[in-house]
């Protein structure tokens, strides 16, 4: 067994598919022990390429033939090595062992390989090593010059609160104590909003937290992004991780797991009970073959999810049951996506090349001044409401816990119904014995609420250049012999 950072360790020789590696420019100047954006040194002192210029010594010299690649090149590069490849290869000069040493490496090389009998040791490197931390070494990489390898760091450390204070007033997210059915149909359908006052009924707000979820649920595994752990790993990680954009719990079976009363009707405080204002979810008639509808949102401060759309063109709600989330949001009836989302052009793509962190480094401030553009603040016990259709990322300012949930209320059945009919590539979240969602659940409108059925998909006749109600109407006049004209009693007026 290789011998690593003075600590034996069996290393497992798996190899793996290389990723996409981003270029990140920085802009930062290393001027002594600290950078003009406040960010403390990097670990293993390494600094920005654009340091290099006024440096007089540069260790990627020292690298043979690596020195040629381009920084972006060598990272991939290094992606497809296994863990005593890379091991071997950071001996070899402190260029290579700046780079071999960076996490997101580790970090990819650990998920792959799958493992679940682990013990949390601050890094993925030194996790999947079995180092503790303190016998993992940090030797001075001043001279190595590398965005790729800086960057990251530098969006970890980033104080994601700065960037969220003093929002603009007009683009402010309204606040209400609460709302009635009648008003969110009627005016607040297509807005978003936050509600002060639901969450604070129920009982989880009253009752749970990291440690009272541990008291109870240590075990019990939930999915975080790309892994399946026990709460307890993941709360270890959640509160000792340097991650660019750290694991985000959110699970869609907890409350099966959890063995929660949820009241989806609103007539009886079980567990939670979805705010009253929304009023029936339409897609609670599809019973068990209903998608991924309900999620366990818990995360570490940084944690969150980069900008993207709800799926099956459903509403939200999100609350907020400790710490705080920031909302940046834009409208679904603006023609263009957010600044810097990328979105192909029948929609099925949506792309933002960016981590949180780095989004608010480079796009924060254009965003904010885009036309729609909606930011804010939701405190433990508020809720805030998604609108269908709108763009949102959303970031925690601190540690906490949320739980969410998609639903289709009357007044959106039209875009939903449009959206599995005709985008069903797109449509998510159904198991693969309901083989076509859109005909499911039409059938289900049909035998429990025709009128509102037919409603709405005399909307979407309507939308696409047919016939609605009143151009049926004129016709059947016209046929019968009859005509049929609109006007102020002087039509022969020129």
């Amino acid at each position: 067994m290789p011998q690593i950072d003075g600590t034996t360790t069996a290393i497992l020789l798996e190899e793996r598919p290389s990723k996409r590696v981003r270029p990140s420019p920085v802009n930062d100047v290393h001027t002594g022990d600290g950078l003009e954006s406040g960010v403390k040194p990097h670990p293993l002192r390494i600094r920005p390429s654009g340091n290099a210029y006024t440096s007089r010594t540069n260790l990627k010299a020292g690298a043979g033939a690596f020195q040629r690649l381009e920084d972006e090149l060598l990272m991939s590069l290094l992606e497809i090595l296994s863990p005593g490849d890379l091991a071997g290869l950071g001996r070899t000069c402190k260029f290579l062992y700046a780079f071999t040493r960076h996490d997101e490496l580790w970090r990819d090389l650990f998920i792959r390989q799958g493992h679940s009998n682990f013990k949390w040791h601050g890094s993925w490197r030194n996790t999947l090593l079995g180092l503790p931390q303190a016998k993992a070494s940090a030797i001075d990489c001043s001279n190595v010059f590398a965005d790729a390898l800086y960057r990251p760091y530098q969006c970890a450390c980033i104080n994601v609160p700065e960037f969220v204070s003093n929002i603009p007033s007009g683009n402010e997210v309204p606040r209400l104590s609460d709302l009635s059915f009648e008003e969110y149909s009627g005016e607040w359908q297509h807005k978003p909003f936050i509600l002060t006052e639901p969450v604070k009924q129920w009982p989880i707000y009253q009752e749970w937290s990291v440690e009272t979820l541990l008291e109870k649920h240590r075990d019990i595994i939930f999915r975080a992004e790309a892994v399946d752990w026990p709460l307890e790993k993941y709360v270890d990680y959640m509160k000792d991780n340097n991650d660019e954009s750290p694991l985000y719990l959110f699970d869609h079976d907890f409350a099966e797991k959890m063995n929660l009363s949820i009241d989806s009707n609103k007539t009886q405080a079980l567990d939670y009970s979805p705010p009253s204002c929304f009023g029936p979810d339409l897609f609670t008639l599809l019973g068990s073959d209903r998608p991924h509808h309900r999620w366990l949102i818990i995360g570490p401060a940084r944690s969150g999810s980069t900008f993207h759309k709800d799926p099956n063109n459903t509403s939200a709600w999100n609350a907020v049951i400790t710490g705080s989330k920031y909302w940046l949001m834009f409208p679904s009836s603006s023609n263009t996506p957010p600044p810097g989302v990328f979105v192909t052009s029948d929609g099925a793509e949506v792309t933002a090349p960016l981590s949180i962190a780095e989004y608010l480094l480079t796009f924060h401030e254009i965003a904010r001044r885009t036309p729609g553009c909606r930011e804010g603040i939701c405190h433990a016990g508020e809720v805030l409401h998604v609108p269908a259709g709108w763009f949102h990322m959303v970031v925690n300012l601190e540690d906490g816990i949320a739980v969410t949930q998609n639903f289709v209320p009357e007044s959106k059945l039209p875009d939903v119904l449009a959206f599995m009919r005709d985008s069903p590539e797109q449509v998510s979240g159904f198991s693969e014995t309901v083989s076509d969602p859109y005909e499911t659940f039409v059938a289900r409108l049909r035998e429990s609420c025709p009128a509102v059925l037919e409603d709405a998909l005399a909307v979407l006749e309507k939308r696409k250049g047919g016939q609605g109600r009143w151009e049926r109407l004129v016709k059947a006049t016209e046929v019968d012999g009859g005509s049929f004209s609109f006007g102020f009693g002087d039509d022969d007026v020129p």
